[in-house]
């Protein structure tokens, strides 16, 4: 079974992986990390003994937390900024205002307690590029599921199969990845 350290290894040994999170670190957000596909999509293909220039994913999540800003119009000025610095397809998203999108009665406290409140398993990961060039992972809810292409809905998500479900069908990670086994809620 895969460890953290070898998805680090994943990522470290991945050119367009390391430029994107030098990328996100320059415009210096707080309590940020890139997550979802960004990190499951490799390791889903690294399982799969897929090889790609880049991760599949639609676009890069990146998040961060920054209670005293939480504008929607300042999200939009990271994305664009980033997307000048690396022409991807950026998702900037504070998490200090998720709360609301996600129908919570309180704020997230930080980065990691939103992410853990994604709704899959395998989608909530994340990786950061420290200011010491150290990779950090960040996995909520550990690696297993992702490391043994089990998706199911993350604790949070439990009582909310409809979301879940949309998801599923939108996403037929099951078409790209056929090793994975998703369980119902």
């Amino acid at each position: 079974m895969m460890t953290e350290e070898q998805i680090l290894d994943l990522v470290r040994a991945d050119p367009w992986m390391m430029q994107v999170l030098a990328v996100a670190r320059s415009i210096d957000l707080p309590d940020w990390m890139i997550g979802a596909g960004f990190i499951r999509s490799k390791v889903w293909d690294h399982l799969h003994d897929m090889s790609r220039n880049q991760a599949m994913t639609a676009d890069i999540d990146l998040i961060y937390f920054d209670p005293l800003d939480t504008s929607k119009l300042t999200e939009k000025t990271h994305d664009r900024v980033l997307t000048q610095r690396l022409d991807i397809d950026w998702s900037v998203k504070n998490q200090a205002r998720m709360h609301v999108k996600n129908n919570r009665a309180h704020p997230f406290h930080n980065t990691l307690e939103a992410l853990s409140e994604w709704v899959e398993t395998p989608t909530s990961v994340a990786v950061k590029l420290d200011e010491n060039d150290i990779l950090r992972l960040f996995v909520p809810h550990g690696i297993d599921d992702l490391v043994n292409l089990i998706v199911r809905p993350t604790p949070a998500f439990q009582e909310k199969p409809d979301i879940y479900k949309k998801r599923l069908r939108e996403k037929r990670w099951e078409k790209t990845w056929t090793g994975l086994r998703i369980l119902q809620c």
